[in-house]
């Protein structure tokens, strides 16, 4: 069933407003994957905040043009899945965590920031830890030499205590 063109007008421009929120898009092959699997990484992405979608890859080449995800426009042939995320590495993360355990689906690629990823690329950037991680431990790097003095000042304390009362 094919769109008109109103409705392809749409996808497009429903597309360009995704890209042009998001940080990375990532690309993948779904190639017999069944329905079950597919709604389970949709449901996945939702509650991560991906937008996963299947689209004509022509009407992804026209609303990728003119912003940072236009350098993937070449690799946009076969039946792909394209995930845009504002958080840099929640696209990458979803993909890269589905296809570990469903080898069907096959990462072809991507962008962030105007820069294109290769598979291996979409695979390290899913190894990076999430915003929130990275600020608990740079809140952990900037307290830990304070704990560390209050301990030692502590345990001065109390040696200076029991010298006190021997």
């Amino acid at each position: 069933m094919s769109l008109n063109r109103s409705e392809k007008e749409a996808v497009i421009s429903e597309v360009t407003s995704l890209a042009a929120k998001a940080q990375t898009l990532v690309i993948a092959e779904y190639r017999g994957i069944t329905v079950t699997d597919m709604t389970r990484l949709r449901s996945d992405a939702r509650s991560k905040g991906v937008s996963l979608s299947v689209l004509k890859n022509t009407l992804a080449r026209r609303a990728v043009a003119g912003t940072s995800f236009e350098v993937v426009a070449d690799q946009m042939t076969g039946p792909l899945i394209y995930g845009f995320s504002v958080d840099a590495v929640a696209a990458a993360k979803v993909v890269a965590d589905f296809a570990k355990t469903n080898d069907k689906l096959v990462i072809r690629g991507g962008a962030i920031s105007g820069k294109v990823l290769d598979a291996n690329g979409v695979k390290q950037l899913s190894n990076i830890p999430s915003k929130e991680v990275l600020l608990a431990q740079l809140c952990g790097l900037l307290m830990s030499p304070m704990s560390r003095t209050a301990v030692v000042l502590g345990a001065l304390a109390a040696k200076k205590g029991e010298t006190a009362a021997a």
